[in-house]
């Protein structure tokens, strides 16, 4: 053989490799993040206590329902105290057959609270669909979901603020942030990341928990993803410094609508609550 027919079906076995493992492997290699979460005024009551997020399950089809339930496994086996569900929990092509109510059947909790929030593929084709949305909560909240709308709800002493999609036109931040004291300890959850440029979050400082991205699902070495669908191109995944003490961190999240993904694992991301004191610092 040649070194030119040589070099071709070298390069033709690596592009084979390298798209199996980008459609078989990665897609259902789930990383377990763990990251710090100092939140101000945080109750004594939850220092250590662990808020899993859980992002993107595009329950479907498209996305193979064992592989979910094993996430599921995963996340009860860290044993949280707080679960929460920032969207799309299904895609919007899809309809909600029995195989979908079984997966939502076998939602995770935590121990003090489990919340989520609605993302534009629950909203259904072209995010309008507003039954399927309610089917969407109705589902959730058979399997302990409490699904927050604009909403704040209380756990332990901790706020969890819950907006609406966005993209599907429900996304209100001043019903939101008019249920929230300046001062009460808080954690914020939007489906879209461009979320946190709209006007008003006042006077709002902590943790707005995010998906939508994908993390782009396909990222080239050192290099940003190609395709991601916000307005702000730097919110791709991970940890955002905000104006305002705010901070964003978005999930690359657990499905996928093309089984594909490289160097863009999905996670499920476990925070671990700490106590910040008034000057920014951790308390010990």
């Amino acid at each position: 053989m040649s070194r030119r027919r040589l070099l071709a079906a070298s390069v033709a076995a690596a592009t084979s490799a390298l798209g199996l493992y980008a459609w078989r492997i990665e897609p259902h290699w789930l990383r377990v993040e763990h990251r710090p979460m100092p939140i101000r005024g945080l109750p004594t009551n939850l220092v250590g206590a662990r808020l899993v997020q859980i992002s993107d399950l595009h329950i479907g089809p498209r996305v193979d329902s064992d592989y979910l339930l094993r996430v599921f496994q995963t996340v009860r086996e860290l044993k949280p105290t707080i679960v929460a569900y920032t969207g799309d929990f299904i895609t919007a092509k899809s309809s909600i057959d029995d195989n979908a109510r079984r997966v939502f059947d076998k939602l995770v909790q935590g121990s003090l609270g489990t919340f989520g929030i609605l993302g534009n593929h629950d909203y259904g084709r072209g995010w309008e669909s507003f039954d399927v949305a309610e089917e969407v909560v109705s589902l959730s909240a058979k399997a302990g979901v409490t699904i927050l709308r604009n909403q704040v709800a209380n756990v332990g002493g901790l706020s969890v603020l819950g907006f609406d999609d966005l993209w599907a036109g429900q996304f209100s931040l001043s019903e939101g942030m008019a249920q929230l004291q300046p001062d009460d300890p808080c954690v914020a959850l939007v489906h879209n990341p461009d979320a946190v440029d709209e006007p008003g979050w006042g006077n709002f400082r902590g943790w707005i928990l995010s998906g939508h991205t994908h993390g782009g699902q396909c990222k080239p070495p050192f290099l940003d993803p190609p395709l991601l669908p916000v307005r702000n191109r730097r919110y791709t995944s991970g940890e955002f410094e905000l104006s305002g003490e705010r901070r964003l961190y978005i999930s690359r999240g657990v499905g996928h609508l093309i089984r594909v993904r490289f160097n863009v694992r999905p996670e499920i991301t476990v925070f671990e609550l700490e106590r910040e004191s008034d000057n920014g610092q951790r308390s010990v």
